[in-house]
C-alpha cells in the first residue's frame, strides 16, 4: 500500500475466474486506488475499507461492443432509428443525451462500450470522441467508450439516416467529413478524418440494413476498392475497421479487405463462417436483437425483411458458435433499449454458448477485440472494473440483469 492510496476490500459470496469457469466462495477483492491489488489474499491490507457486498457473486465489469449512446433513451424508448433526430438535434442536446445513456449502460455493468455510431448531422464534431473523453476526465458517469466518430457510408447506405424515414432530396445535407463518402478517394479522406479527431475505430457500412429503406439487407455496398482502401487508411495508422454487414456478399469482401470485426453477419454462409475462422475475424452478432427490437411500430416493408432476416441470423449464429468463430458480445442499443444490454448474452447462450462462454463474450474476448489486457479479469494488476449479481451466472446467465454493485476504475458507481 503505498503512501496517500485508496485501499477498499470487497467481501462477496462468490467470484468468478472468466478463464477456467470455475465459481470461487468465498470471495475477497482488494482494490487499491484504481487497480486489484489482490484476489483473495490471506489477509487484509491494513487499513483497508472492507465493503461486505454479501450474496452475490464478483465479476469483471461487461464490455458492449456495439452501441451508439448518442440515440435512443428517454425521448425513443422504442430504439427505431429516427431519422428526424438528424434535422431536430443539435449536437448539444444530442451530447446531454448521451449522457444519460451513458450512465444507464454503466449502472446495467457495463464498463466498456465501443460506440458505433451513425452518420448524423454534427458539423462535423465527433461527439462520441468527445463525451468519452468528459467519462475519463470524471465529468460524467459513464463507461470507457471506443469511439467510431461518424460512421462511413456511400450515399443512400444503410447507415445514411436519410434511409431511416425516406426524407426529400437536400433535407439533410451530409459532408465527407460526417461519414458520407463515395469512391476511393472520399472513403480515404473520411477514414483519415474521423482519425484526426480521435476516433478508435473506423465504422463502415458494407451491406444493406433491415431498418432503413431502400436498402437490400444482403447486398453489398461498397465495392472491393472502397473496402480496401478504407482498411489501408485505418490500418496503417493502427486503427481497426469494424463493419455492418449482413449479406454474405458484403461479409465476403470485408473479410477479402482486412475488416477485423463484423457487425451482424446475419446472412453468412458456411464458407463465410469458414472464412472468418481462418482469418480471425471478430463477430459481434447483435442477436438479441430478434427479440428485443420492437418492430410493430415500423413500416411494413422493414416488418417484412426483419421476418426474413431474424430467423436466418439466429441460425448463423449458432454455425458461427459451433465453427469457433470469435464472437464479442454486443447490443446495437438503443434498438435494443439501453439498461437492457445484457441480455444480449442471454441471446449467446439460447443460441448455444454456455454461460460462461457467453460472459468471456462480454470480457476478455470484447477485450481482445479492442486491443487491451488490462480489463475483462478479476486479476491483480488490472483495472478495478468489477461488478456484482446475486446467484450464479455460471447457471443462470439472466442474474446479469440485476446488477447490484459497480465499480469502475476504483470508484463505487452503483451499489444496491
Amino acid at each position: 500500500m503505498t503512501e496517500g492510496s485508496v485501499t477498499v476490500a470487497l467481501r462477496a459470496a462468490r467470484r468468478v475466474d472468466i478463464d477456467t469457469g470455475r465459481v470461487h466462495s468465498p470471495a475477497v477483492i482488494v482494490v487499491e486506488d484504481n487497480l486489484i491489488a489482490a484476489v483473495d489474499p490471506p489477509q487484509l491490507p491494513e487499513g483497508a475499507e472492507v465493503i461486505d457486498l454479501g450474496d452475490v457473486t464478483l465479476l469483471p465489469g461487461l464490455m458492449d461492443m456495439e452501441i451508439n449512446l448518442l440515440i435512443g433513451g428517454p425521448d425513443n424508448p422504442s430504439g427505431l432509428p429516427n431519422a428526424m433526430h438528424g434535422v431536430q438535434d443539435d449536437p448539444v442536446y444530442r451530447t446531454l443525451r448521451a449522457t444519460l445513456n451513458a450512465r444507464t449502460t454503466l449502472h446495467a455493468g457495463f464498463t466498456t462500450v465501443r460506440n458505433l455510431g451513425l452518420m448524423v448531422k454534427t458539423g462535423g464534431y465527433l461527439l462520441d470522441v468527445d463525451l468519452g473523453r468528459a467519462i475519463d476526465q470524471g465529468w460524467v458517469e459513464g463507461p470507457r467508450i471506443v469511439g467510431a466518430g461518424h460512421a462511413i457510408t456511400p450515399t443512400g447506405g444503410h447507415l445514411d439516416p436519410t434511409m431511416f424515414q425516406r426524407l426529400a432530396p437536400h433535407i439533410m445535407p451530409l459532408s465527407v467529413e460526417e461519414g458520407r463518402a463515395n469512391g476511393v478517394p472520399q472513403v480515404r479522406e473520411c477514414v483519415r478524418y474521423q482519425i484526426k479527431y480521435g476516433a478508435g475505430v473506423i465504422k463502415i457500412s458494407a451491406s444493406g440494413g433491415v431498418m432503413s429503406h431502400g436498402t437490400v439487407a444482403g447486398a453489398q455496398q461498397y465495392s472491393d476498392e472502397e473496402l480496401e482502401a478504407i482498411v489501408d487508411e485505418a490500418h496503417r495508422a493502427g486503427i481497426p475497421v469494424a463493419a455492418h454487414a449482413h449479406g454474405d456478399a458484403g461479409i465476403r469482401a470485408c473479410i477479402r479487405a482486412g475488416v477485423d470485426c463484423i457487425e451482424h453477419g446475419s446472412l453468412a454462409s458456411d464458407d463465410t463462417i469458414a472464412m472468418m475462422v481462418e482469418n480471425g475475424t471478430f463477430l459481434v452478432p447483435t442477436s438479441y436483437l430478434s427479440e428485443g427490437l420492437d418492430v410493430s411500430k415500423a413500416a411494413p416493408a422493414l416488418q417484412k425483411k426483419a421476418a426474413e432476416v431474424f430467423p436466418q441470423a439466429r441460425e448463423t449464429l449458432r454455425k458461427a458458435i459451433k465453427a469457433g468463430v470469435k464472437i464479442a458480445c454486443g447490443t446495437d442499443a438503443p434498438a435494443v433499449p439501453h439498461g437492457d444490454n445484457a441480455k444480449e448474452l442471454w441471446a449467446l447462450v439460447d443460441r448455444g454458448m454456455t454461460p460462461v462462454e457467453a460472459l468471456r463474450a462480454a470480457t476478455v474476448t470484447s477485450a481482445e477485440l479492442i486491443g487491451v489486457d488490462d480489463r475483462g479479469r478479476l486479476e491483480p494488476g488490472l483495472l478495478a472494473d468489477i461488478i456484482a449479481v446475486p446467484g450464479d451466472p455460471t447457471d443462470d446467465i439472466t442474474v446479469l440483469e440485476d446488477v447490484r454493485f459497480v465499480m469502475k476504475d476504483g470508484r463505487i458507481a452503483k451499489q444496491v
